[in-house]
C-alpha cells in the first residue's frame, strides 16, 4: 500500500514539476518585456499599453503557477524552531493536518475563483484601456489553475503523510534539525 501511495505522490509531483518549470520560464519572458518597455520609454520616448499589460499577464502564471513548485522544492518560508524538537509521531500528525488544510484551502479558492474567471470569459472581458490586451479571462484563469496545482501538490503531501499511519516508513517533512539551530 505504501508503494502505491508513493507512486501516486510521485505522479502528482511530476505534474507540478512540469508546470512549475514551464511557468518559471515566464519569468524570463517577463524580464524581456519589462526591458523592452523601459527601452521604448526612455530611448524612444514611446510606449505600448498592451506591452505594459503583458507584464501582468506574465506575472500571473509566474506567481500563481509556481506556488506549488516552490512548496514541492521546500523553498517557502516556515517556522521550524518548535517542529524540529517534536517527536516523529507528532511531526507526522502535523504534516498530515497541514497537508489536508492546504487541500481544503485550494478547493475553496478554486470553487470561489471559477465563477469569477468564467464571468470574464462569458462577457469577453478585455482591457478597459485603449490599446490594451483582450482576453482578460486568461489572466484570471491563473487563479484556479495555480490553486489546482497547489491542490495536486497538497494531495501528494497528503499521500506521503498518510504512509506512517498505514505502517509505511514515511519520514516527516525535511525540516531544520535541532543541530542547525
Amino acid at each position: 500500500m505504501s508503494s502505491v501511495l508513493e507512486r501516486s505522490a510521485r505522479a502528482l509531483d511530476a505534474i507540478v514539476e512540469a508546470c512549475g518549470w514551464l511557468a518559471a520560464w515566464t519569468g524570463f519572458a517577463l524580464v524581456l518585456v519589462m526591458a523592452g518597455n523601459v527601452l521604448l520609454r526612455y530611448v524612444f520616448s514611446t510606449g505600448s499599453v498592451a506591452m505594459q499589460e503583458l507584464e501582468w499577464h506574465l506575472m500571473s502564471p509566474l506567481t500563481l503557477l509556481c506556488i506549488a513548485y516552490t512548496i514541492k522544492h521546500e523553498g517557502h518560508v516556515r517556522v521550524d524552531i518548535a517542529y524540529a524538537h517534536f517527536p516523529a509521531g507528532l511531526r507526522h500528525v502535523i504534516d498530515l493536518f497541514s497537508a489536508l488544510a492546504v487541500v481544503a484551502l485550494a478547493v475553496i479558492v478554486i470553487l470561489l475563483s471559477w465563477p469569477y474567471m468564467m464571468q470574464s470569459y462569458r462577457i469577453g472581458e478585455g482591457s478597459p484601456d485603449p490599446g490594451g490586451l483582450p482576453y482578460r479571462f486568461i489572466l484570471k484563469a491563473m487563479i484556479p489553475a495555480g490553486f489546482a496545482l497547489l491542490l495536486l501538490q497538497s494531495l501528494a503531501a497528503t499521500l506521503r503523510a498518510i504512509q506512517p499511519f498505514l505502517g509505511g516508513k514515511g519520514e516527516p517533512s525535511a525540516r531544520v534539525t535541532p543541530d542547525a539551530l
